[in-house]
């Protein structure tokens, strides 16, 4: 919360109008002190919380994968006390598979529907080689929140070292590469959506929700949020 209390969030939220049904906390954050870091966050108002990322050991497949599962289904049992649901929110490294099944499908297998839900980030499924709309349908029912994003990627094929561009330091990411991908407002890219929209529709999501790691076009990061909800506004009427 950089260093605000829940309530000066809240109050925050409040004064400009959001609605604060979801936040991103670390998983390290939340093994740290589970009930102090879930409590705060309900009483900010939010209803989900989504871990969202995994160091390279918490990953399926690796050592401690089992004990993140272990951790998440302790986070979960907490998390019903105060209302909140927990979600994982996917990068494309989740598409490597694991013996015959992609490392996502492994750990949504291996929790239940209420220990843990998705958060899909379409961009990065779409960048891990699958259907968006596809993999919203596949966990209909476990899909309440589906995350909205645009992005382009020239033929080159992806880049080595994408996960600079969202403050992961994978080295510095050279001009080629920056060049190769990039981030976009919804609907200044390559994503279906509205066949995405339709999808949540059909899994029953409860939210969609605008995310860009990095502005795009020349524009500020409030006019891709602008520029991107008034599209998804325009295609959902």
């Amino acid at each position: 919360l950089f260093d605000h209390s829940a309530e000066e969030v809240k109050k925050i939220c409040a004064e400009v109008g959001v609605d604060p049904i979801s936040a991103h906390v670390p998983y390290d954050e939340l093994d740290a002190d589970p009930e102090k870091t879930i409590a705060a966050y309900a009483e900010i108002g939010c209803k989900y919380i989504a871990i969202p990322y995994a160091v390279e050991e918490r990953r399926p497949g690796a050592e401690l994968f089992n004990d993140t599962v272990e951790g998440i289904r302790r986070f979960a049992a907490i998390g019903k006390k105060y209302g909140i649901t927990f979600l994982y929110h996917n990068h494309d490294f989740e598409f490597k598979k694991v013996g015959d099944v992609y490392g996502l499908d492994l750990l949504y297998s291996t929790l239940t529907p209420d220990e843990l839900q998705t958060e899909l980030d379409t961009c990065w499924v779409n960048v891990g080689g699958e259907d968006p709309a596809k993999y919203v349908e596949k966990y209909s029912g476990r899909a309440p929140v589906v995350h909205l994003k645009d992005f382009h990627m020239s033929g080159k094929g992806k880049p080595a070292k994408l996960y600079q561009l969202i403050g992961i330091d994978d080295g510095a990411q050279d001009a080629e590469e920056e060049e190769a991908f990039g981030f976009r407002p919804c609907g200044y890219g390559v994503q279906n959506f509205p066949e995405i929209l339709e999808a949540c529709k059909k899994a029953g999501t409860s939210w969609v929700v605008v995310e860009q790691d990095q502005p795009a076009l020349n524009k500020t990061p409030l006019e891709c949020a602008k520029m991107s909800i008034d599209y998804i506004k325009e295609i959902n009427k």
